[in-house]
């Protein structure tokens, strides 16, 4: 089934209830995974946690079972800047939330929501107060050797083209479920009906294998849409690029990239962020012709994983527990002997823990245990499925194979450490040279990144204008 632009695009205007494009194709290709419904329970303190997430098993690896349905819509503040008008925005804001979640649980059978702040609107609208009661970095700070934010401002990594843009949205808003209506539902809700913020980007998505049998909904969805090297996708791959990523092992527990967890920070002064969490959002576009053609299976193995492991030809769920993770020596060692490391060995240096840890939640945290929290789904924007600034965001019409990339980790930092490991920068601070867009640099050759930036997740109590209240 391939479909026409005009049937890609309809539906494509801005927040209208079911204007889904291309996405409601999802629906018809693909039902609903099974999963238990969520348990009536007092709402967790953090906001950026899914429950009731079903796992499977998968050539004998736990597997997660992500939400299908995903939007995530950028947004900026048309409320003014003084102290009533925020706290009547805060109190509109927070009363659209609650009412969602007296009919929605935070799961994928019902709605994730999950709001982020960027830097602007800390700077702009509540400075005094965040200046105040922002979290600091305290491994960031000993690092440098003087205080670190733990939410940093956007930057370029070395393999990010020039023409990156780091955005500065004043705010970010999350939606996670199976059901597509519940999404244009708290879509609607939370940006339509609200007239304190407007929209400057809408991204759409979804996410699913084919761990259920049959073909899977990232092959069938990129072949309706016409794209690229679609025929090539693996008949039972989770994603675009064909292998799985969200095995249990391979994903941070549920509070572990609370920004006070793992103390990195104590929540700020009194506590005010304490159960929240910094959030990264990028948009990533991916090459499939290029990578199912230029690299056969075992070169994709040795890319996205390590130039030395072997598995079996199509095997796409590949064990990804602590004790698969690599150190920096191995990385150094692969380096010098095939001028290549693997994406995932690479990042294991900085994103899993080097020793035991006990969270401040009280829960022991082995070493080899991954930290970031991963929420990234596939796309077929290009890049996003509307802007407010077409022309600034490079919009056009065709669908194109994506990733709308976002992680929770405990500072903005944490996640920088992660992405720089990618390109070769080790924790240490030694520093494998590759030229940009390297082959042996993981898969960077077939990646390009055309928008970032890092936001801060308040826990559920502070989610709404946070510190508003103490102007």
């Amino acid at each position: 089934m391939r479909l026409t632009r005009k049937q890609l695009l309809a539906g494509a205007g801005a927040g209208a209830l079911g204007a889904a494009g291309i996405y409601e194709l999802v629906d018809r290709l693909t039902p609903a995974p099974r999963r238990a419904a969520a348990p009536a329970q007092p709402l967790p303190p953090e906001q950026h946690i899914l429950e009731g997430v079903r796992s499977v098993r998968d050539n004998g690896v736990e597997v997660l079972v992500p939400p299908l349905h995903h939007q995530l819509v950028t947004l900026e503040l048309k409320a003014g800047t003084s102290a009533k008008e925020l706290r009547s925005a805060q109190q509109a804001l927070e009363q659209a939330l609650a009412s969602l979640e007296a009919r929605y649980a935070p799961s994928p059978t019902g709605l994730g929501i999950t709001v982020g702040w960027g830097l602007p609107y800390l700077r702009r609208y509540v400075p005094k107060p965040a200046a105040r009661h922002l979290p600091v970095d305290r491994r960031a700070s000993k690092a440098k050797g003087r205080p670190v934010p733990a939410l940093l401002d956007a930057i370029r990594f070395p393999s990010d083209p020039s023409t990156t843009i780091l955005e500065q949205n004043d705010a970010v808003l999350l939606l996670r479920s199976d059901s597509l209506a519940a999404v244009a539902q708290g879509a609607h809700e939370l940006v339509d009906k609200l007239d304190f913020w407007r929209q400057t980007s809408i991204r759409r998505g979804f996410a699913g294998g084919g761990f259920g049998g049959g073909q899977s909904l990232p092959k069938r969805m990129a072949m309706a849409a016409g794209v690229a090297g679609a025929d090539f996708i693996p008949d039972s791959s989770e994603l675009f690029l064909g292998f799985t990523s969200t095995q249990k092992a391979n994903l941070g527990p549920p509070r572990i990239a609370n920004l006070e967890t793992l103390g990195y920070s104590d929540g700020g002064p009194g506590g005010y962020f304490r159960q929240g969490t910094c959030m990264h959002v990028s948009h990533i576009f991916e090459d499939l012709l290029q990578w199912y053609t230029l690299f056969d299976h075992a070169q994709r193995v040795a890319t996205l994983f390590r130039p030395t492991l072997e598995v079996p030809s199509g095997t796409l769920t590949v064990r990804q527990g602590p004790a698969d993770v690599a150190t920096t020596l191995q990385n150094e060692h692969d380096y010098r002997r095939f001028h290549a490391i693997g994406h995932s060995a690479s990042i294991q240096t900085t994103s899993r823990l080097a020793a035991d840890v006990h969270g401040t939640d009280g829960t022991l945290y082995p070493k080899g245990t991954a930290v970031p929290q991963r929420a990234d789904f596939n796309t077929l924007d290009n890049p996003f499925f509307w802007s407010a600034r077409p022309g600034t965001d490079g919009m056009t019409s065709d669908p194109a194979a994506g990733v709308q990339f976002v992680v929770f980790n405990p500072t903005s930092d944490d996640f920088h450490r992660n992405r720089l490991a990618m390109d070769g920068v080790m924790p240490d601070g030694t520093k494998l040279p590759f030229d940009p867009n390297d082959r042996g640099q993981g898969i960077n050759a077939v990646l390009k990144t055309t928008h970032r930036q890092n936001f801060i997740v308040p826990p559920r109590r502070h989610r709404s204008f946070p510190l508003a209240e103490l102007l």
